[in-house]
């Protein structure tokens, strides 16, 4: 093996192990800050809480931040670089669609079955993890209990990922947005720090992954798709 692919081996692992180590730095100071965030939200949100500007601001932010609109957004971007022919760009956005869905459908997963309370129902529900099934029911589909990890913040940082790794700049912007959105969903008291910290790092690498893939065979895909769609009568 030559020297120089050695050590390129060696800077990739010790690249991924930093990472690895300083997502788990970064996950557990979450969890350590749960309840004390989780406090101020329920002492912030009084009677007249949601009739405030506040509340509407991040309650449109949370829900235009969603998968459909990320959905729609994505699309019409895909649809002006396709009339502007602009290869590079389609490729960026249907890959942050793919990426927003898969981060999106995973997490939605875990967040259904995980049964931890969201932080606004303090004191009524005793946080904990109860899971997909407790006291004699299923949890499942119960809102409540639908918190960990965000899929908000999931569908948007998978969206705006793909963005940041493929073109810096604007993928500043992206995440900002993305950021928002997720900050948003603490404020309602919708999730924990915790929540949207792993939903982050969980996108993030999704979106890493499909970025490359994109890179690496997303020529050879879109010849394979193009060949199907025209072998069809």
């Amino acid at each position: 093996m030559p020297a120089t692919e050695g050590k390129s081996k060696f800077a990739r692992l010790a690249l991924v192990i930093t990472l690895v180590l300083g997502s788990a730095v970064v996950t557990f100071a979450a969890f350590q800050l749960d309840d004390s965030v989780r406090d101020r939200i329920v002492a912030a949100q009084g009677k007249g809480w949601k009739k405030s500007d506040s509340y509407r601001m991040q309650g449109a932010v949370s829900r235009y931040g969603d998968w459909p609109f990320l959905m729609l957004l994505g699309g019409a971007g895909l649809l002006v670089a396709w009339r502007l022919r602009n290869q590079r760009w389609q490729r960026i956005l249907l890959t942050a669609m793919i990426a927003s869905t898969i981060a999106g459908a995973l997490v939605n997963a875990v967040r259904l079955t995980s049964g931890r309370p969201r932080p606004r129902e303090s004191p009524k529900i005793e946080q904990g993890w109860y899971g997909p099934y407790h006291d004699g029911r299923l949890l499942i589909g119960d809102s409540r209990y639908n918190s960990f990890p965000s899929g908000h913040t999931a569908t948007a940082v998978g969206f705006a990922g793909v963005i940041l790794f493929a073109s810096p700049l604007a993928g500043s912007v992206a995440m900002a947005v993305a950021l928002a959105i997720a900050w948003s969903r603490i404020i309602l008291g919708a999730h924990h720090p915790s929540d949207i910290v792993v939903a982050t790092l969980v996108a993030l690498a999704i979106a890493w992954f499909a970025w490359r893939i994109a890179i690496r065979h997303g020529d050879s895909l879109a010849a394979w798709v193009t060949a199907k769609i025209r072998r069809r009568p």
